[in-house]
Order: C-alpha cells, then sequence, then structure tokens
C-alpha cells in the first residue's frame, strides 16, 4: 500500500529538523504507522533509520552501530561501553560531514527498558553545547515514552522540539486504499478496520470482499490478525496482558463501571487505574454525554476505541474454540450476526467525527457552524440523541439522528426541546444516511447529511 496522507506530521518532522540539533518524541500504539511515517521522513530527508532490538545493552548497541556504520564507514569497528561514547562519536561523525540527521531510534523502550540510564545519557548529550544531528525517538509503549519524555520528572521533560501521538489514519482517506469502494462500502470498510494503516494494508488486496477479508485477516486461526489485541497488550512495556479481561468485557457489551465490575468479580473503585491505562493506551475510550461534566465519571460509559477491536470482541473472542475448526461457512456466521450493529455503531461514530470539520465543504448543515466537538446524549429515561454539538459562536445546536438503514428520521421537536440550554439557542435538527435523499425533509427544517459528506470531511 502506498503511503497516504500525514501531512501534518510530516510538516512537524520537517519543521523540528530545521532545528539544529532538536530532538522529536512520537508515540502511538503498535498498528498505527509510526514506522512507516518515519520511514517516509528518513527516505524524503536523506536520514539515518535505526530499530532498537530486546536485547542487552551491549548487543543492542553493537546492533545499532553497525546500521550507523551504512552511513558513517568505519562506526561499528569499535566497542561502545555506554551509551554516552556511541552518542558522541555518532556526533561527531555527523559534524565532519556536515549532515544534519534526521537520525531515527525507533521503538526506544526497548533501550530505556535494557538500561534505565539511557535517558539520562541523551539529557546530557542533549544539554551539552555542540554540533549534533537532530535525534527522533519512537515508541508502541506510551507508558516507557511518558516516563522518559512526557512526565514533568522525566529526564527528557521539555528537551523535546517536537512530541505527538500518532493518531489513526482520518477515515476519508480508506478511498485511497480501496478505490473500487462507494461512500457506504467505505464505511463498512472503516467498521473492521478503523484507521489503522496495517489493517488497511493487509485488507488491500481483498477489495470489498468483506467476508473474504475478515475470514482470512480475522476468523481463521492462521490469520494474521487471529490474536491481535494480546499481541497489543503484549508490545506495551511492561506487558499489560493483566488488562485483558476489562477488554474482554467492555467488548461483550459493559459499558458502565458498576456493569464491568459485577462481570469481573471486582469492585468498581479498583477499576479506575486499569481503565485509566486502557485509555492511555487508546485501545479504549470514555464517554460522557452532551451538556455533563467531563470530569465526572458519575454517567460516564465506556467503549472499545478501536473498530477492529469492537469486530474481534463480538466475533472472535467468544467463539475461538469454535473457530479452531470451524469450516469457513461457520466462521463467516460469527461475524455476520454481528455486522449490521458493527456498521451501524461506526456510522454513528464517523457522524460525530465529521461534525467539526463540516464548514470545509458545501454542506447547508456545515454553512451554519462551524461546530464544536458532537456527543451524545443520554440521560435517564429521557430520548437519547446520537450527535449533539454548539456551533463554535454559541448562537445554535445541532441535534442529529445517525440512522444506517432507511428506518427513522430526524430528532422529534418535542423532545429535541429538553436538552440542555436547547431553549436558548438556535436548534438545528439533522438526518445522518448513507445514501442522500433517503429521508423525508419538510420545509427544509431538516438537515440530510450523507456518508459521502461525512467522509469528504474527514480528510
Amino acid at each position: 500500500m502506498e503511503f497516504i496522507d500525514r501531512f501534518d506530521e510530516l510538516g512537524r518532522l520537517d519543521r523540528a529538523l530545521a532545528v539544529p540539533g532538536s530532538f522529536v518524541a512520537v508515540w502511538g500504539r503498535r498498528r498505527v504507522g509510526k514506522s512507516r511515517l518515519l520511514l517516509e521522513w528518513v527516505r524524503r530527508r536523506n536520514g539515518l533509520y535505526l530499530v532498537a532490538e530486546p536485547s542487552a545493552p551491549a548487543v543492542q548497541r553493537r546492533y545499532l552501530a553497525q546500521a550507523v556504520a551504512d552511513r558513517f564507514p568505519g562506526f561499528a569497528g569499535v566497542e561502545y561501553p555506554d551509551w554516552r561514547s556511541f552518542l558522541d562519536r555518532l556526533a561527531a561523525a555527523a559534524t565532519r560531514t556536515d549532515w544534519p540527521g534526521p537520525v531515527v531510534i525507533d521503538e526506544l523502550p526497548y533501550l530505556t527498558s535494557a538500561d534505565p540510564g539511557l535517558p539520562g545519557a541523551l539529557q546530557n548529550w542533549l544539554d551539552r553545547p555542540g554540533a549534533r544531528p537532530c535525534l527522533a525517538a519512537c515508541g508502541s509503549s506510551r507508558r516507557m515514552m511518558r516516563g522518559a519524555v512526557l512526565d514533568a520528572g522525566a529526564p527528557l521533560y521539555g528537551r523535546a522540539t517536537e512530541a505527538f501521538g500518532l493518531r489513526p489514519l482520518r477515515p476519508g482517506f480508506l478511498c485511497e486504499a480501496f478505490g473500487s469502494a462507494g461512500p457506504r462500502e467505505l464505511v463498512s470498510l472503516y467498521a473492521l478496520w478503523g484507521g489503522m494503516p496495517r489493517y488497511w494494508e493487509l485488507a488491500e488486496p481483498f477489495g470489498i470482499d468483506l467476508d473474504e477479508a475478515v475470514d482470512a485477516l480475522a476468523l481463521d486461526p492462521a490469520g494474521p490478525l487471529h490474536g491481535e489485541p494480546d499481541r497489543l497488550l503484549q508490545a506495551e512495556t511492561p506487558p499489560a496482558g493483566a488488562l485483558r479481561p476489562l477488554l474482554d468485557v467492555i467488548g461483550a457489551g459493559a459499558a458502565r463501571v458498576s456493569e464491568i465490575g459485577s462481570r469481573l468479580g471486582r469492585p468498581a473503585s479498583s477499576l479506575s487505574a486499569p481503565l485509566r491505562a486502557l485509555e492511555e493506551m487508546d485501545l479504549v475510550r470514555r464517554e460522557v454525554p452532551f451538556g455533563s461534566n467531563p470530569r465526572s465519571g458519575k454517567r460516564s460509559l465506556y467503549r472499545l476505541g478501536d473498530p477492529f477491536l469492537r469486530l474481534w470482541f463480538r466475533a472472535v473472542a467468544p467463539h475461538r474454540a469454535l473457530l479452531a475448526t470451524a469450516p469457513r461457512e461457520t466462521r463467516l456466521a460469527c461475524w455476520r450476526r454481528h455486522r449490521t450493529g458493527l456498521e451501524a455503531f461506526a456510522w454513528e461514530e464517523l457522524c460525530r467525527m465529521a461534525v467539526p470539520m463540516l464548514h470545509r465543504g458545501g454542506s447547508a448543515l456545515g454553512a451554519l457552524g462551524p461546530w464544536e466537538a458532537a456527543q451524545r446524549y443520554w440521560r435517564g429515561g429521557e430520548a437519547e440523541f446520537d450527535i449533539v454539538a454548539r456551533s463554535t459562536d454559541g448562537r445554535r445546536l445541532l441535534v442529529g439522528e445517525a440512522k444506517w438503514d432507511a428506518a427513522g428520521g430526524a430528532p422529534a421537536p418535542e423532545a429535541v426541546a429538553r436538552l440542555p440550554g436547547a431553549d436558548k439557542l438556535e436548534v438545528v435538527r439533522a438526518r445522518f444516511a448513507p445514501e442522500a435523499g433517503a429521508a423525508p425533509n419538510p420545509a427544509g427544517r431538516v438537515r440530510a447529511v450523507d456518508a459521502a459528506a461525512v467522509l469528504a470531511a474527514l480528510r
């Protein structure tokens, strides 16, 4: 698959490279495309890409020295007793050839795990006067990266010219990997693979044949994604396998802390730390209703934050024994049972994601914005709404429903009137449906948004 998007991230990396001797930190969960981004940057800027291995520090330095020797012959001809000697000679070689970098060290947590003194050595190297190349470090373990770079007490805190977490690809770019798919089919693809570049790359050869892709990649025990969640947890440093039960119960539908605790047989008060860890790993997302204090956890719901994980914990996790011996048609039945629900959930999610970007297109709803981030609304026995957002000028309130099938209309005016603040704002009602014109729109009182407009906004 060709390199897609990442214009903003490449711009940030280039700005850092323009600062002599700068330091860049990049983190993100496994499969999100960190290595591909940094390899593309290295290719464009004549950089040097190094990959750390989970080994002893002396062996790690030997491996890295051999990679550096491809640019600076003779670099691997000596042994480096510590990281300071390695870094000093790297700086001297770059200065001698007037080379600004970048030097990319992928999977920094492997190095810091083997030698906790490395962040301190990097700190001293960056703080000392003198010329050195631009250095970029990245890692899949956000916890380890935070301990080395992000926390206020971390050795490298405040030294990064650029420091950012890599997010999934924007869904609007799915069309570049699956060019034959229409807007509705692209939503279905998002419901399977989310915005993870590696998943797109694996699924690309199957095109829009979703049955074949899901079976070959996830349902079949020999598929490369059949054991994916466990690999994601093991990629953390230290491994986070103990958090797997929370993913199981959330993936099975438990959303409130009390319900999660009940299914696990644990008090709800003991779940704050593990749920926060899963949020930091971008595996779980906490959702609060529109109008609620985001700091309050009383009405919070927890959802799996990645579409593929939602698929996996519905169609794979409960059926591992069956899938081990079942024929293809039986395996597919496990997925087809949940397909519509997964697609409807993904469509609703995409609609909320698109709302703050709709003003960039030509839609009538976007012209009434820009809109703030959209949220769901629920409260007791009152009506629930899929999409609620205020305009950035504070004059309007958007209330919308996301309908994956043809049934259902826009939010009822009498129900909308009970929303917090609705009596003081101009209410704009909207219906989000994959196909345009699927809902009646008397006198233009309901704005219609289709999948093409949603995906166009998410580019």
